[in-house]
């Protein structure tokens, strides 16, 4: 009966994140041979792998909401509300593919989203011009998703780094930012956490920055048995959050409930998720030593976060 129910529950999580084409992808990724942007090895893999990532990707969007002109694009543009689901496959893809694909297919993800962006632009209410392939807007995107995800596998991880690796998964992640178009993107932590201060000039939380926060933490689209597990994902999501972030989306700090009840909380809930979608070893029956088998390669590769 328990592993009924930890496989219908993987199968239920992976197919919100990745979609119905979600396996037949996941085979492709992980099976295709040929040269990778990333080894087996690199830190980028193991933070991209982890449960930690649904907080970690939450976080980065209601930090994200913070620039005006990428919010603007992003109301304007995104769909985010009308298909939500939609967008958070197609952003789990494009991260499964330069994270664990062919060198190949991870630059004609990044073309595609390249062409995407060029496309985009507009004027905010406040009459200042954005454009999606703008470096700065691209950079200010970049930053706040490595600094999410790192800061949430620094605090859920299974399998966390020390200080050299967290280095490393910003270097990591370098290489795709550049491929998108970001200028120079900063290669250690400490030069994340200079970039990302350099932009607090620029931000504040528009009326569409607070109506994403409000759709994303109190009107998310999930079905009414899961609200009480969004509710832990959320809370997490928000902690993570800078204090500076946090106020500008009016999200009070409450200590002794965040350090009591919402971390543990988290920790509990990314266990469940990691337990999930982690499936068990095969039965002697389906096991096979064949290491390019593609089923075995999803198992073994696509851990926690499902992609």
């Amino acid at each position: 009966m328990l592993p009924d129910v930890r496989g219908r529950l993987g199968r239920s999580l992976f197919h919100r994140v990745a979609g119905p084409e979600g396996p037949a992808r996941r085979a492709r990724i992980h099976g295709t041979p040929g040269p990778r942007w990333f080894g087996p090895e690199r830190p980028i893999r193991t933070v991209h792998a982890d449960a930690a990532m649904f907080t970690g990707g939450l976080a980065a969007l209601l930090l994200q909401s913070l620039h005006p002109l990428a919010m603007a694009a992003v109301a304007a543009h995104s769909g985010y509300r009308g298909d939500p689901w939609g967008r958070l496959q197609r952003t789990s893809t494009f991260l499964a593919v330069t994270t664990y694909g062919t060198a190949g297919d991870a630059q004609r993800a990044v073309d595609r989203v390249r062409g995407i962006h060029a496309r985009i632009s507009g004027t905010t209410a406040d009459g200042e011009a954005y454009h999606a392939a703008d470096p700065h807007l691209l950079a200010w995107v970049h930053l706040c998703e490595t600094d999410c995800f790192l800061r949430a596998h620094e605090r859920y991880g299974a399998h966390r780094l020390d200080a050299d690796g967290y280095d490393a998964y910003v270097a990591d992640t370098a290489r795709v930012a550049g491929a998108l178009g970001v200028a120079d993107p900063p290669r250690d932590r400490r030069a994340l956490t200079e970039r990302l201060d350099a932009y607090r000039p620029e931000l504040r939380a528009t009326p569409e920055a607070r109506a994403a926060a409000r759709f994303l933490l109190l009107r998310p689209p999930v079905p009414p048995p899961a609200l009480p597990f969004y509710a832990v994902l959320a809370a997490n999501a928000v902690s993570l959050l800078p204090p500076w972030a946090r106020g500008l989306l009016w999200l009070p700090r409450v200590p002794l409930v965040e350090d009591v009840a919402v971390r543990p909380a988290g920790h509990a809930l990314t266990w469940a998720i990691r337990w999930a979608m982690n499936p068990p070893p095969p039965s002697p029956a389906d096991r096979t030593d064949d290491p390019a088998d593609p089923a075995r390669q999803g198992a073994v590769k696509a851990r926690g976060s499902g992609v």
